[in-house]
């Protein structure tokens, strides 16, 4: 909570537009350096279907239990400073767009492992705020847009999170992006009102034109 507080802070006197990123399969690759952890612990991801459960098999093809694939991800985030890299174009259209918008970085991750990711995204150029929680993403967008009547857009790729954002701020520009090619051809319709981008120049057009800055 007090990071969303910090942030909101710092948006606080800011007439810029806001633009509201998540962070795996956007910012950074996600699937990809998963599957190379997974790779170190004798399994691999199989592009079978869009869900890890049930896709991800040790070397030998049994399927690993829900709690087991739970458990990759716990160590993969808690060491993902050795295996992520950022998504491509990713730093250049962000540092491009932040000359004209305020850039928030929004994580679906477990809080305590949000110092790595500081870190990791420091390192890589990310220099944003970012907030990292498990709770539904609307309201927190909701919470950054507030009041100011900026314009205001959302990147993400699983749609769950940009219905989240649409249900809480109407008014957003929402686009569905996602890094990994393979996958996002089996991700279902993101539905109503969000703007699929297969690339991050295809969503900085998007995101141009709905500032007014195209």
């Amino acid at each position: 909570m007090a990071v969303i507080e910090s942030v909101l802070v710092s948006l606080a006197a800011s007439t810029r537009p806001l633009l509201v990123c998540d962070v795996d399969e956007v910012v950074l690759e996600f699937l990809d350096p998963f599957d190379a952890y997974l790779n170190s612990v004798d399994h691999r991801l199989h592009p079978d279907s869009f869900r890890l459960t049930g896709n991800v098999r040790h070397f030998g093809g049994e399927a690993a239990t829900a709690e087991a694939v739970d458990a990759f991800q716990e160590e993969f985030f808690r060491t993902q400073n050795k295996w992520q890299k950022p998504a491509r174009n990713a730093r250049e259209t962000l540092d491009r767009l932040s000359a004209g918008a305020d850039v928030v970085l929004l994580t679906a991750m477990p809080p305590r492992h949000q110092g790595v990711r500081r870190t990791l995204l420091d390192l890589l150029g990310f220099h944003f705020p970012m907030i990292a929680t498990e709770e539904p993403k609307g309201p927190v967008v909701r919470q950054l847009i507030a009041d100011r009547g900026v314009p205001a857009a959302f990147v993400d790729d699983i749609f769950t999170n940009l219905h989240s954002v649409r249900a809480h701020a109407p008014d957003c520009l929402l686009i569905n992006l996602m890094a990994n090619d393979i996958f996002r051809t089996m991700a279902p319709d993101p539905g109503e009102r969000v703007h699929k981008a297969e690339s991050w120049l295809e969503a900085e057009r998007l995101i141009r034109r709905h500032f007014g800055q195209d």
